[in-house]
């Protein structure tokens, strides 16, 4: 009768040990975080398309970017942009760059920008009203500096450029309106 009740309680310690070993491996596998990379989740993704067209004229741009929420309060980022004007019989223009993108929220509701850009213009006109024909190739900064109301991913606003000179060919104005949207 010892050997029977011996055999018992070695089961019983036996099956005691595994339920406690089962036990704290799974305890251990779900208390224990596994580590993150938070980077990706702070990304947001963006840009801008643009098509217009009408008589003999023709203008569409395309514009990505990516910034890195760096806390509710800053937003740093990149941006690409590719543009083709044309308008026949006048000229032909192609407008390639970068950004570097700063986006400051002070308050939820209220972002100011700062929004560097390095583009290279390739511009050609056409002969027109005895001019001869000619291509301007320049690279062209601009500095944007911008205020818009901002509501979810969505903000509207208006930009100044900074370094507007009215003779370079690029812009139309230093007031540039804007739409600007992440996901």
């Amino acid at each position: 009768m010892k050997r029977n009740s011996f055999i018992s309680a070695t089961k019983f310690v036996f099956m005691l040990m595994a339920l406690f070993f089962f036990e704290n491996v799974i305890a251990q596998y779900q208390a224990t975080p596994q580590p993150q990379n938070q980077f990706w989740q702070r990304v947001q993704f963006g840009g801008g398309l643009g098509l217009s067209f009408g008589s003999n004229y023709t203008d569409v741009s395309i514009a990505p970017s990516a910034i890195y929420n760096v806390n509710p309060y800053l937003d740093i980022g990149l941006g690409l942009q590719a543009s083709y004007v044309s308008s026949k019989g006048y000229y032909d223009s192609g407008i390639y760059g970068a950004s570097f993108l700063t986006y400051i929220n002070p308050i939820p509701q209220i972002q100011l920008s700062i929004n560097l850009n390095e583009s290279y213009v390739n511009n050609h006109y056409d002969a027109y009203y005895g001019q001869s024909a000619y291509t301007d190739q320049f690279w062209n900064t601009a500095l944007f500096l911008g205020v818009g109301y901002r509501t979810g991913n969505v903000t509207v606003g208006l930009a100044y450029n900074v370094l507007f000179d009215e003779n370079d060919n690029v812009y139309g104005d230093a007031l540039m309106p804007f739409v600007r949207a992440y996901f």
